[in-house]
């Protein structure tokens, strides 16, 4: 028969089966599970218990949500083997036991979905618990608990109901917290509760023990498939068909008075990485109280003076731990008069900067590899680095503006600036409606995840470090502050208020989640520089470990200069055609595609030479040392003039100005104006093409107009040999875009080169040059060995590629049907984002083998967006290419992504 449930001392047992291999005894008991069977064999004091496995789960749900056969004889065995192993009875009134029921999947996913704490409370056992536990108070607080949590999360009570009854509570008591509550008002609550649970469901709260269990072992199975469980795994990239294991254990309680307490603790700072304790505690409360954000909780520092001999304990338990896994642990704690347990290690979430620092600091220290420390750091927590922070002197006059309303804890680095919503829904329709969206909340629930996610900030009153808002910010990289208790956000009113200022629903609002800063209104922005030093070395060793070289897409000498900032070692693709666009610039290149004038054309095309020159030349200077790959004009001619509808309606408007204007002079101007965009539509219409994409652009526009890629290459050696006497070591390389026939390459090329030699021989200066050309069409790739024999170099254009592979245009169908491609399976993935290793990537594979038959030493790149995503950077060196290039804000993620696929490659 399937074994589907194991004690927490049966671990061994389960990685016998599995062969050892531990990633499967987290995939079948959970990580919480695997964890706590590996906790209790090292000695750490873990409360007895067993997991139902994640194959429980799957058959449960793929059975018509039945047990499947054995699974209720093997957990009354491991019941019972609990029950023996404390001594006490579950259900009993005279020494009773009570559980806890936790889920816990493979891949952590904090408060995703559902717990149950105190099973086993009712009527019969309530009077043996106050004389077993000799506390009246802690006995009615934990059973209105266990009504109020089955409540809301098994039988489906919405929760607000439970705490309207808590707020009046305690002010009829006079008293702030739950915890002030006497046993005669939580006897009261209790009652109210349960009355609640009869009026909202129908039913009696069930007094069985074994239903109770049953219930909340089916609750958890179900909670794997609740919206907020699939959109935390949608953005996480975690599979659907994983399944939760349960984990039930026996409770211990921190509720029963000053002794006692409850926390949640990493065992380094989650939001700097800095090598010291971060958490939260409560004394006299349970596990929810913490993580809910309902109550101020304490920072773990202070646990050494509430509870010094525990604090202590716990310390050394935090090291061995962290040793142990070799990582950043996130632990639950409870303590139960002044004895310690451990409910949980996992694995900590962790922002981007304490990623980095932590997998840099653990190979220091020795515990970790260098190769381990960049695999622990993702691509995201690379590209986070790059978000956005507020722009000082911004940000330093919304402070001497009094605009700065609260400060709470700097949970989640980085700025946002958006429109506060109050509700999740709304900012999830906002943000889908292209708004930037803050969300504002008392405090975090997990069915408020797809808000968050949505969110380019967060923004809670309530709320600690180890807060569900916390996590799940920090799991995402959203700039979140939380416990700003400044405020009062009215949920009813949808209005946040902090003294006499109140923010409407729609305002704007500014988070700086670095410092934990909130500012009404709209705080400038600007795109950090990579100066952490941690960062810095990390990608230093990423440097030294790939084999793919990184180089950037870059039009501009600043976006050069910035990109080698970065780690950059070459510019992969300079798009000449956007310098045209330039103000002093486009009148002469609309004037030149307007004449028919072969001789005129040709002036007003050399009369650009100046600018590129000065364009190129910047560029050498910026990458002094490294290759710039140089893509001559590739657009359609027709991008570079007004739109043909745009043109029509400037003539009609200009008319109704004619006939309004009365004197002679002022006609004769609106006359002439309406003949020169008169004769610029009729051009815009003889250069209308069906599909210009496929039509005269790239290489055939080079060979039908050579005026114009014989100055850009003028430009480009002119370039060079100016900035060769100035000391510059250069490298220029002419890509020819869009070859789909070896005759177009080699009678551009012929042309080209002949340009290059001649200004060469002017200047009396050698350049050591490339030619090359893009491979985006089918037809280049499958012909590839043909090319090479007139291209020093390729570089794989994508975007292009991928469209025309495909046969599908990326402007229409990314907002379109790809969408629905991709969300019904029909497709993996998005094929422009990244590369289809099946279709492109095959074309990629055939290129690269023709070519290099021909040519061995072909230098071989990628220039599209595909470049800078990591998926793809895998391919590129499984395929052998020379190269990725990509924006410049990618590069020091490709350098990381490129080390990451030599280091699984091996």
């Amino acid at each position: 028969m399937e074994k589907w449930v194991y004690r927490f001392d049966e671990v061994d047992l389960a990685e016998a089966a599995l062969d050892g291999d531990w990633d499967q005894v987290r995939g079948l008991l959970g990580g919480k599970g695997a964890n706590l069977g590996d906790m209790s064999r090292i000695g750490v004091p873990v409360p007895p218990g067993f997991t139902i496995t994640t194959e429980a789960c799957n058959a449960f749900l793929d059975n018509d949500e039945q047990f499947p056969d054995g699974l209720t004889d093997q957990l009354d065995a491991a019941l019972a083997a609990t029950e023996a192993t404390l001594g006490k009875t579950f259900g009993s009134a005279d020494s009773p036991l009570l559980v806890s029921c936790r889920s816990g999947a493979k891949f952590s996913m904090p408060g995703m979905m559902d717990t149950v704490l105190n099973i086993g409370i009712n009527d019969a056992v309530l009077p043996g618990m106050v004389e077993a536990f000799g506390n009246e108070r802690f006995v009615y607080d934990s059973y209105r608990r266990l009504v109020q949590m089955f409540g809301s999360v098994v039988m489906g009570v919405d929760d607000h109901a439970f705490e309207e009854v808590l707020t009046e509570a305690r002010a009829a008591a006079g008293v702030e917290t739950d915890s002030d509550l006497d046993a005669s008002a939580l006897s009261g609550v209790l009652e109210s509760f349960k009355q609640i649970v009869k009026n909202e469901t129908g039913q009696d709260f069930p007094q069985d023990p074994n239903d109770q269990l049953m219930m909340a072992v089916e609750a958890v199975f179900h909670s794997w498939n609740s919206d907020r469980a699939f959109a935390y795994r949608n953005a996480d990239g975690i599979a659907h068909d994983l399944g939760t294991a349960v984990n039930v254990q026996a409770m211990v309680f921190g509720n029963m008075g000053q002794g006692s307490g409850t926390g949640v603790a990493m065992s380094r700072n989650a939001t700097t990485g800095e090598p010291n304790l971060e958490g939260d505690y409560l004394i006299n409360a349970q596990g929810e109280d913490v993580v809910a954000g309902i109550r101020v909780t304490k920072p773990i520092a202070e646990l050494a003076g509430d509870l010094p001999e525990a604090y202590e304990e716990f310390d050394a338990f935090a090291t061995k731990l962290e040793n142990h896994y070799r990582n950043m642990q996130d632990m639950e704690f409870t303590i139960e008069n002044g004895k310690l347990w451990l409910l949980q290690t996992r694995d900590g979430k962790r922002t981007a900067q304490a990623a980095v620092r932590i997998a840099v600091d653990m190979v220091e220290e020795g515990m970790i590899s260098k190769d381990e420390a960049l695999m622990r750091v993702s691509p995201d927590h690379v590209d986070f680095f790059l978000h956005p922070q507020f722009n000082s002197e911004s940000k330093e006059a919304a402070i001497a503006g009094n605009r700065q309303i609260a400060l709470g804890l700097n949970v989640s680095p980085g700025a946002a600036v958006g429109m506060v919503a109050f509700d999740p829904d709304l900012a999830e329709a906002w943000a889908k409606d292209g708004k930037d969206v803050i969300l504002g909340r008392p405090e975090t629930k997990p069915d408020d995840v797809h808000g968050m996610l949505a969110a380019n900030g967060i923004v809670t009153t309530r709320g600690g470090r180890t807060s569900h808002a916390a996590l799940v910010a920090r799991q995402f990289g959203k700039p979140a502050v939380v416990g700003a208790s400044e405020l009062d956000i009215d949920l009813q009113e949808r209005t946040m208020s902090v003294g006499d200022i109140v923010v409407n629903e729609g305002d704007w609002l500014s988070v700086d989640g670095t410092t934990g800063e909130v500012f009404i209104g709209m705080v400038e922005t600007k795109v950090p520089d990579i100066d952490d030093p941690w960062l810095t070395k990390l990608l230093g060793w990423a440097d030294d470990r790939r084999e793919l070289d990184v180089w950037a897409n870059a039009d501009y000498p600043s976006d050069a200069e910035r990109a080698r900032s970065y780690g950059a070692r070459g510019i992969g693709l300079c798009r000449t055609e956007h310098m045209f666009f330039e103000q002093e610039r486009l009148p002469i290149v609309q004037r030149m595609i307007l004449s028919d004038d072969q001789e005129e054309r040709e002036e007003l095309t050399f009369s650009l030479l100046p600018y590129q020159r000065e364009d190129f030349a910047g560029l050498f200077r910026a990458m002094d040392g490294y290759p710039v790959v140089i893509r001559l004009i590739d657009p359609p001619l027709h991008e570079f003039l007004p739109g043909f509808d745009e043109l029509i309606t400037e003539i009609a408007d200009l008319r109704i100005k004619l006939v309004s204007t009365s004197d002679a002079a002022g006609q004769d101007s609106i006359n002439a104006e309406i003949a020169e965009k008169s004769e610029m539509l009729e051009r815009v219409e003889s250069l209308k093409e069906q599909n210009p994409m496929l039509g005269l652009r790239g290489v055939r526009l080079g060979i039908l107009r050579p005026e114009m890629t014989r100055m850009q290459v003028r430009a480009i050696f002119e370039a060079a040999c100016e900035v060769t006497r100035e000391g510059i070591d250069v490298h220029p390389e002419i890509m020819i875009p869009l070859t789909s026939h070896v005759n177009e390459l080699e009678r551009q090329r012929t042309v080209l080169e002949k340009e290059a030699k001649d200004v060469m021989a002017e200047q009396d200066i050698q350049i050591d040059y490339k030619f090359g050309t893009m491979i985006e069409i089918p037809r280049a790739a499958l012909t590839a060995d043909q090319i090479a024999e007139y291209a020093e170099f390729i570089s794989f254009g994508t975007n292009d590629l991928t469209q025309m592979t495909y046969g599908i245009s990326r402007d229409d169908a990314e907002g379109g049907f790809l969408i629905d491609y991709v969300s019904q399976g029909i497709l993996p993935d998005n094929p422009f984002f990244t590369i289809d290793p099946d279709g492109v990537g095959q074309l990629m594979r055939i290129a690269l083998e023709k070519a290099k038959s021909v040519r061995p030493d072909l230098e071989a790149g990628i220039c599209g967006e595909h470049g800078g995503e990591p998926r793809s950077i895998g391919l590129c060196h499984e395929l052998g290419l020379n190269y990725v290039s990509c924006s410049p804000f990618r590069v020091p993620v490709a350098r990381l992504a490129a080390a990451q696929a030599a280091i699984v490659s091996k």
